[in-house]
Protein backbone atom coordinates (compact mmCIF):
# COMPACT_ATOMS: atom_id res chain seq x y z
CA UNK A 1 0.00 0.00 0.00
CA UNK A 2 1.42 3.40 -0.93
CA UNK A 3 1.58 6.27 1.51
CA UNK A 4 2.66 9.88 1.60
CA UNK A 5 6.24 10.57 2.65
CA UNK A 6 4.94 13.16 5.08
CA UNK A 7 3.48 10.31 7.13
CA UNK A 8 7.01 10.16 8.59
CA UNK A 9 7.93 12.53 11.38
CA UNK A 10 10.96 14.51 10.23
CA UNK A 11 13.05 15.74 13.16
CA UNK A 12 15.18 18.84 12.64
CA UNK A 13 18.03 20.16 14.78
CA UNK A 14 17.44 23.46 16.56
CA UNK A 15 20.23 25.71 17.75
CA UNK A 16 19.66 28.70 20.04
CA UNK A 17 22.32 31.16 18.93
CA UNK A 18 21.63 33.29 22.00
CA UNK A 19 22.84 30.48 24.22
CA UNK A 20 26.46 31.68 24.03
CA UNK A 21 27.21 34.36 26.61
CA UNK A 22 28.52 37.77 25.52
CA UNK A 23 31.82 37.11 27.28
CA UNK A 24 32.31 33.77 25.55
CA UNK A 25 31.29 35.27 22.20
CA UNK A 26 33.93 37.98 22.56
CA UNK A 27 36.63 35.38 23.21
CA UNK A 28 35.47 33.26 20.25
CA UNK A 29 35.59 36.28 17.89
CA UNK A 30 39.11 37.07 19.04
CA UNK A 31 40.46 33.52 18.74
CA UNK A 32 38.47 32.14 15.80
CA UNK A 33 40.96 33.32 13.13
CA UNK A 34 43.83 31.58 14.96
CA UNK A 35 41.94 28.36 15.63
CA UNK A 36 40.66 28.28 12.06
CA UNK A 37 44.13 28.80 10.62
CA UNK A 38 45.57 25.98 12.74
CA UNK A 39 42.83 23.37 12.10
CA UNK A 40 45.16 21.31 9.90
CA UNK A 41 47.75 21.26 12.70
CA UNK A 42 45.24 20.46 15.44
CA UNK A 43 43.42 17.59 13.73
CA UNK A 44 46.29 15.08 13.32
CA UNK A 45 47.27 15.59 16.97
CA UNK A 46 43.64 15.11 18.02
CA UNK A 47 43.20 11.87 16.07
CA UNK A 48 46.55 10.48 17.20
CA UNK A 49 45.58 11.06 20.83
CA UNK A 50 42.06 9.63 20.41
CA UNK A 51 43.07 6.54 18.43
CA UNK A 52 45.92 5.81 20.84
CA UNK A 53 43.45 5.85 23.72
CA UNK A 54 40.64 4.17 21.75
CA UNK A 55 42.12 1.98 18.98
CA UNK A 56 38.71 0.35 18.48
CA UNK A 57 37.42 3.57 16.91
CA UNK A 58 39.77 3.51 13.91
CA UNK A 59 39.23 -0.24 13.53
CA UNK A 60 35.47 -0.33 13.82
CA UNK A 61 33.94 3.13 13.29
CA UNK A 62 36.00 5.75 11.47
CA UNK A 63 36.56 5.22 7.75
CA UNK A 64 40.28 4.49 7.38
CA UNK A 65 40.36 5.73 3.79
CA UNK A 66 39.01 9.12 4.83
CA UNK A 67 41.50 9.21 7.69
CA UNK A 68 44.41 8.54 5.35
CA UNK A 69 43.33 11.38 3.07
CA UNK A 70 42.63 13.69 6.00
CA UNK A 71 39.05 14.30 4.86
CA UNK A 72 37.33 13.03 8.00
CA UNK A 73 39.69 14.99 10.24
CA UNK A 74 39.05 18.23 8.40
CA UNK A 75 35.30 17.61 8.42
CA UNK A 76 35.00 17.08 12.16
CA UNK A 77 37.30 19.86 13.34
CA UNK A 78 36.17 22.33 10.68
CA UNK A 79 32.53 21.75 11.61
CA UNK A 80 33.23 23.07 15.11
CA UNK A 81 34.97 26.16 13.72
CA UNK A 82 32.06 26.75 11.32
CA UNK A 83 29.57 26.32 14.16
CA UNK A 84 31.52 28.81 16.29
CA UNK A 85 31.56 31.34 13.45
CA UNK A 86 27.78 31.27 13.00
CA UNK A 87 27.19 31.64 16.72
CA UNK A 88 29.09 34.95 16.80
CA UNK A 89 28.01 36.32 13.40
CA UNK A 90 24.23 36.75 12.97
CA UNK A 91 24.71 37.43 9.24
CA UNK A 92 25.96 33.89 8.62
CA UNK A 93 23.40 31.20 7.64
CA UNK A 94 21.85 29.20 10.45
CA UNK A 95 23.90 26.08 11.32
CA UNK A 96 20.98 23.66 11.44
CA UNK A 97 21.36 22.46 7.84
CA UNK A 98 24.98 21.54 8.55
CA UNK A 99 24.00 19.87 11.82
CA UNK A 100 21.23 17.88 10.11
CA UNK A 101 23.77 16.37 7.70
CA UNK A 102 26.17 15.54 10.54
CA UNK A 103 23.39 14.14 12.73
CA UNK A 104 22.05 11.83 10.03
CA UNK A 105 25.58 10.58 9.35
CA UNK A 106 26.10 9.94 13.07
CA UNK A 107 22.85 7.98 13.32
CA UNK A 108 23.85 5.90 10.31
CA UNK A 109 27.04 5.00 12.20
CA UNK A 110 25.32 4.30 15.52
CA UNK A 111 26.99 7.21 17.35
CA UNK A 112 25.83 7.64 20.96
CA UNK A 113 26.05 10.40 23.56
CA UNK A 114 29.07 9.00 25.42
CA UNK A 115 31.27 9.29 22.33
CA UNK A 116 30.96 13.09 22.40
CA UNK A 117 32.88 13.15 25.69
CA UNK A 118 35.68 11.08 24.14
CA UNK A 119 35.97 13.50 21.20
CA UNK A 120 35.87 16.49 23.54
CA UNK A 121 38.67 15.30 25.78
CA UNK A 122 41.13 14.53 23.01
CA UNK A 123 40.22 17.50 20.80
CA UNK A 124 40.77 19.98 23.60
CA UNK A 125 44.02 18.32 24.61
CA UNK A 126 45.16 18.73 20.99
CA UNK A 127 44.12 22.40 20.88
CA UNK A 128 46.07 23.08 24.07
CA UNK A 129 49.13 21.24 22.74
CA UNK A 130 49.17 23.01 19.38
CA UNK A 131 48.27 26.54 20.51
CA UNK A 132 50.15 26.44 23.80
CA UNK A 133 49.96 29.54 25.99
CA UNK A 134 47.23 31.06 23.80
CA UNK A 135 44.79 28.64 25.42
CA UNK A 136 44.20 30.51 28.67
CA UNK A 137 41.49 29.28 31.05
CA UNK A 138 39.16 31.91 29.54
CA UNK A 139 39.82 30.70 25.98
CA UNK A 140 39.37 27.05 26.97
CA UNK A 141 36.10 27.88 28.73
CA UNK A 142 34.67 29.73 25.72
CA UNK A 143 35.53 26.98 23.22
CA UNK A 144 34.26 24.39 25.69
CA UNK A 145 30.91 26.22 25.70
CA UNK A 146 30.80 26.18 21.88
CA UNK A 147 31.63 22.47 21.70
CA UNK A 148 28.93 21.45 24.16
CA UNK A 149 26.32 23.69 22.50
CA UNK A 150 26.99 21.86 19.24
CA UNK A 151 27.21 18.45 20.91
CA UNK A 152 24.01 18.92 22.91
CA UNK A 153 22.12 20.04 19.80
CA UNK A 154 23.34 16.97 17.91
CA UNK A 155 22.61 14.57 20.77
CA UNK A 156 19.01 15.84 21.04
CA UNK A 157 18.54 15.65 17.27
CA UNK A 158 20.05 12.17 17.02
CA UNK A 159 17.86 10.95 19.88
CA UNK A 160 14.81 12.12 17.89
CA UNK A 161 16.06 10.30 14.79
CA UNK A 162 16.57 7.07 16.74
CA UNK A 163 13.10 7.45 18.27
CA UNK A 164 11.54 8.07 14.84
CA UNK A 165 13.01 4.75 13.70
CA UNK A 166 11.70 3.02 16.83
CA UNK A 167 15.13 1.97 18.12
CA UNK A 168 17.36 2.68 21.12
CA UNK A 169 20.27 5.06 20.56
CA UNK A 170 22.96 3.30 18.53
CA UNK A 171 20.82 0.22 17.76
CA UNK A 172 20.93 0.65 13.97
CA UNK A 173 22.99 -2.33 12.78
CA UNK A 174 21.17 -5.25 11.18
CA UNK A 175 22.50 -8.50 9.72
CA UNK A 176 21.51 -8.72 6.06
CA UNK A 177 22.02 -11.43 3.47
CA UNK A 178 23.08 -10.72 -0.10
CA UNK A 179 20.11 -11.94 -2.15
CA UNK A 180 21.38 -10.69 -5.51
CA UNK A 181 24.57 -9.22 -6.98
CA UNK A 182 24.69 -7.95 -10.54
CA UNK A 183 27.15 -5.74 -12.45
CA UNK A 184 25.76 -2.49 -13.84
CA UNK A 185 29.02 -1.38 -15.51
CA UNK A 186 32.73 -2.17 -15.35
CA UNK A 187 32.99 -0.31 -12.04
CA UNK A 188 29.49 -0.44 -10.49
CA UNK A 189 27.68 -3.47 -9.02
CA UNK A 190 24.17 -3.59 -7.59
CA UNK A 191 23.58 -5.51 -4.33
CA UNK A 192 20.17 -6.58 -3.04
CA UNK A 193 20.19 -7.12 0.73
CA UNK A 194 17.46 -8.78 2.79
CA UNK A 195 17.06 -8.89 6.55
CA UNK A 196 14.71 -8.36 9.49
CA UNK A 197 14.06 -5.08 11.26
CA UNK A 198 14.96 -2.70 8.43
CA UNK A 199 13.31 0.73 8.33
CA UNK A 200 11.70 1.77 5.03
CA UNK A 201 14.00 4.39 3.47
CA UNK A 202 12.66 7.77 2.54
CA UNK A 203 13.45 8.67 -1.08
CA UNK A 204 17.08 9.83 -1.29
CA UNK A 205 18.36 8.27 1.95
CA UNK A 206 21.36 5.95 2.44
CA UNK A 207 22.51 3.00 4.54
CA UNK A 208 25.93 2.30 6.01
CA UNK A 209 27.25 -1.12 5.04
CA UNK A 210 29.71 -2.80 7.39
CA UNK A 211 32.16 -5.51 6.42
CA UNK A 212 34.94 -7.24 8.35
CA UNK A 213 38.18 -6.87 6.39
CA UNK A 214 41.02 -9.45 6.36
CA UNK A 215 42.86 -7.66 9.18
CA UNK A 216 39.78 -8.01 11.44
CA UNK A 217 38.67 -4.38 11.27
CA UNK A 218 35.00 -3.62 10.68
CA UNK A 219 34.77 -0.77 8.23
CA UNK A 220 31.68 1.20 7.26
CA UNK A 221 30.69 3.18 4.20
CA UNK A 222 27.46 4.90 3.17
CA UNK A 223 25.57 3.92 0.01
CA UNK A 224 22.39 5.53 -1.29
CA UNK A 225 19.31 3.32 -1.38
CA UNK A 226 17.73 2.74 -4.77
CA UNK A 227 14.16 2.41 -3.53
CA UNK A 228 12.12 5.13 -1.86
CA UNK A 229 9.63 4.78 1.01
CA UNK A 230 6.48 3.64 -0.69
CA UNK A 231 5.82 0.55 1.41
CA UNK A 232 4.85 0.51 5.08
CA UNK A 233 7.43 -2.18 5.83
CA UNK A 234 10.53 -3.45 4.11
CA UNK A 235 12.91 -6.36 4.45
CA UNK A 236 15.02 -5.39 1.45
CA UNK A 237 17.62 -2.69 0.73
CA UNK A 238 19.12 -2.20 -2.73
CA UNK A 239 22.37 -0.28 -3.35
CA UNK A 240 24.76 0.38 -6.22
CA UNK A 241 28.44 0.16 -5.24
CA UNK A 242 31.20 1.82 -7.24
CA UNK A 243 34.75 0.44 -6.92
CA UNK A 244 36.36 3.05 -4.69
CA UNK A 245 37.97 2.45 -1.31
CA UNK A 246 38.41 -0.48 1.05
CA UNK A 247 34.76 -1.32 1.69
CA UNK A 248 33.65 -1.02 -1.94
CA UNK A 249 36.55 -3.14 -3.20
CA UNK A 250 35.81 -5.78 -0.57
CA UNK A 251 32.12 -5.88 -1.53
CA UNK A 252 33.04 -6.28 -5.21
CA UNK A 253 35.76 -8.89 -4.72
CA UNK A 254 34.82 -10.92 -1.65
CA UNK A 255 31.08 -10.67 -0.95
CA UNK A 256 28.86 -13.13 -2.84
CA UNK A 257 25.18 -14.04 -2.98
CA UNK A 258 24.28 -15.82 0.26
CA UNK A 259 26.88 -13.98 2.37
CA UNK A 260 25.90 -12.01 5.46
CA UNK A 261 27.10 -8.43 6.10
CA UNK A 262 25.80 -5.56 8.22
CA UNK A 263 23.57 -2.68 7.12
CA UNK A 264 22.36 0.22 9.22
CA UNK A 265 18.85 1.62 9.21
CA UNK A 266 18.20 4.24 6.54
CA UNK A 267 19.34 7.80 7.28
CA UNK A 268 20.14 10.99 5.40
CA UNK A 269 18.66 14.46 5.01
CA UNK A 270 18.65 14.61 1.18
CA UNK A 271 14.99 13.60 0.98
CA UNK A 272 12.47 14.26 -1.78
CA UNK A 273 9.58 16.34 -0.47
CA UNK A 274 6.02 16.19 -1.75
CA UNK A 275 4.48 19.05 -3.72
CA UNK A 276 3.01 20.05 -7.06
CA UNK A 277 5.95 22.09 -8.41
CA UNK A 278 8.45 20.68 -10.93
CA UNK A 279 11.23 18.38 -9.71
CA UNK A 280 14.73 18.40 -11.19
CA UNK A 281 17.01 15.45 -10.29
CA UNK A 282 20.51 16.40 -11.40
CA UNK A 283 23.43 14.03 -10.89
CA UNK A 284 26.89 12.99 -12.01
CA UNK A 285 28.53 9.55 -11.92
CA UNK A 286 27.49 7.36 -9.01
CA UNK A 287 25.56 10.40 -7.72
CA UNK A 288 22.67 8.90 -9.71
CA UNK A 289 21.90 6.50 -6.85
CA UNK A 290 19.85 8.79 -4.57
CA UNK A 291 18.09 10.11 -7.68
CA UNK A 292 17.02 6.57 -8.57
CA UNK A 293 15.61 6.26 -5.04
CA UNK A 294 13.59 9.44 -5.57
CA UNK A 295 12.49 8.32 -9.04
CA UNK A 296 11.31 4.96 -7.71
CA UNK A 297 9.15 6.76 -5.17
CA UNK A 298 7.68 9.11 -7.79
CA UNK A 299 6.94 6.19 -10.12
CA UNK A 300 5.29 4.18 -7.33
CA UNK A 301 3.12 7.19 -6.49
CA UNK A 302 2.23 7.65 -10.18
CA UNK A 303 3.19 11.27 -9.67
CA UNK A 304 1.73 13.87 -12.03
CA UNK A 305 4.52 16.36 -11.30
CA UNK A 306 6.83 17.58 -14.03
CA UNK A 307 10.03 15.57 -13.45
CA UNK A 308 13.28 16.38 -15.24
CA UNK A 309 16.08 13.86 -14.72
CA UNK A 310 19.53 15.11 -15.77
CA UNK A 311 22.59 12.90 -15.52
CA UNK A 312 26.20 13.55 -16.55
CA UNK A 313 28.80 10.80 -16.90
CA UNK A 314 32.18 10.11 -18.46
CA UNK A 315 30.67 7.99 -21.23
CA UNK A 316 27.55 6.00 -22.06
CA UNK A 317 29.37 2.78 -21.10
CA UNK A 318 30.05 4.17 -17.61
CA UNK A 319 26.45 5.32 -17.10
CA UNK A 320 25.67 2.46 -14.70
CA UNK A 321 22.02 3.23 -14.00
CA UNK A 322 20.95 4.42 -17.44
CA UNK A 323 18.48 1.54 -18.01
CA UNK A 324 16.85 1.91 -14.58
CA UNK A 325 16.47 5.67 -14.99
CA UNK A 326 14.91 5.12 -18.43
CA UNK A 327 12.52 2.49 -17.04
CA UNK A 328 11.34 4.71 -14.18
CA UNK A 329 10.98 7.82 -16.34
CA UNK A 330 8.78 5.86 -18.74
CA UNK A 331 6.38 5.19 -15.84
CA UNK A 332 5.87 8.92 -15.20
CA UNK A 333 3.50 10.85 -17.48
CA UNK A 334 5.29 14.21 -17.19
CA UNK A 335 8.94 13.13 -16.98
CA UNK A 336 11.95 13.29 -19.28
CA UNK A 337 15.55 12.09 -19.07
CA UNK A 338 18.54 14.07 -20.35
CA UNK A 339 21.97 12.38 -20.49
CA UNK A 340 25.29 14.18 -20.99
CA UNK A 341 28.57 12.41 -21.71
CA UNK A 342 31.99 14.05 -21.36
CA UNK A 343 33.58 11.89 -24.06
CA UNK A 344 31.10 13.46 -26.48
CA UNK A 345 31.95 16.97 -25.32
CA UNK A 346 28.55 17.46 -23.67
CA UNK A 347 28.06 19.72 -20.65
CA UNK A 348 25.09 20.40 -18.40
CA UNK A 349 23.52 23.85 -18.85
CA UNK A 350 21.52 24.15 -15.63
CA UNK A 351 19.75 27.48 -16.37
CA UNK A 352 18.40 26.08 -19.64
CA UNK A 353 17.05 22.98 -17.90
CA UNK A 354 15.62 24.13 -14.56
CA UNK A 355 12.08 25.58 -14.67
CA UNK A 356 11.21 28.53 -12.46
CA UNK A 357 9.92 27.44 -9.07
CA UNK A 358 11.33 23.92 -9.31
CA UNK A 359 12.71 21.85 -6.45
CA UNK A 360 16.23 20.83 -7.43
CA UNK A 361 18.17 17.86 -6.04
CA UNK A 362 21.90 17.59 -6.78
CA UNK A 363 24.39 14.80 -6.20
CA UNK A 364 27.86 14.28 -7.66
CA UNK A 365 31.51 15.18 -7.36
CA UNK A 366 32.73 18.39 -5.74
CA UNK A 367 33.69 20.23 -8.94
CA UNK A 368 30.48 19.22 -10.71
CA UNK A 369 28.38 20.30 -7.76
CA UNK A 370 30.13 23.65 -7.43
CA UNK A 371 29.78 24.29 -11.17
CA UNK A 372 26.05 23.59 -11.11
CA UNK A 373 25.53 25.65 -7.95
CA UNK A 374 27.35 28.59 -9.57
CA UNK A 375 25.09 28.27 -12.63
CA UNK A 376 21.98 28.21 -10.44
CA UNK A 377 23.14 31.23 -8.44
CA UNK A 378 23.41 33.18 -11.70
CA UNK A 379 19.76 32.55 -12.65
CA UNK A 380 17.63 35.74 -12.33
CA UNK A 381 15.37 35.73 -9.29
CA UNK A 382 12.13 35.57 -11.28
CA UNK A 383 13.34 32.43 -13.09
CA UNK A 384 15.10 30.75 -10.16
CA UNK A 385 14.20 27.40 -8.57
CA UNK A 386 12.16 27.42 -5.36
CA UNK A 387 14.73 25.38 -3.42
CA UNK A 388 17.99 23.49 -3.98
CA UNK A 389 19.11 20.39 -2.05
CA UNK A 390 22.44 18.67 -2.50
CA UNK A 391 24.75 15.87 -1.45
CA UNK A 392 28.13 14.60 -2.52
CA UNK A 393 29.92 11.50 -1.36
CA UNK A 394 32.49 13.19 0.88
CA UNK A 395 32.87 13.81 4.61
CA UNK A 396 32.91 17.54 3.79
CA UNK A 397 29.60 17.68 1.92
CA UNK A 398 28.11 20.13 4.41
CA UNK A 399 30.90 22.66 3.71
CA UNK A 400 29.40 23.50 0.33
CA UNK A 401 26.51 25.88 0.84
Amino acid sequence: MSHDIHDHHTPTPTTDRSGLSDAHAEVIRATLPLVGSRINDITPVFYKKMFTAHPELIADLFNRGNQQHGDQAKALAASIAVFASVLVDPDKPHPDEMLARIGHKHVSLGITKDQYQIVHDHLFAAIAEVLGSVVTPEVAEAWDAVYWMMADTLVRFEKELYTASGVAAGDVFRDVTVADKKPLSDTVTEFTLVGEGLVPPRPGQYTSLGVVLPDGARQLRQYSLLDGAYEQTTSCYRVAVERSGEVSEFLHNHVAVGDTIQATLAAGDLILTDGDNPVVLLSQGIGSTPMVGMLSYLAAQRSQRQVIVVHADASEAECAQKSEMERLVEQLPNARLELYFRDQGERVDAPAIIPAGASVYLCGGVRFLQSVRDQIDAIPADQAPADVHFELFSPNDWLIN
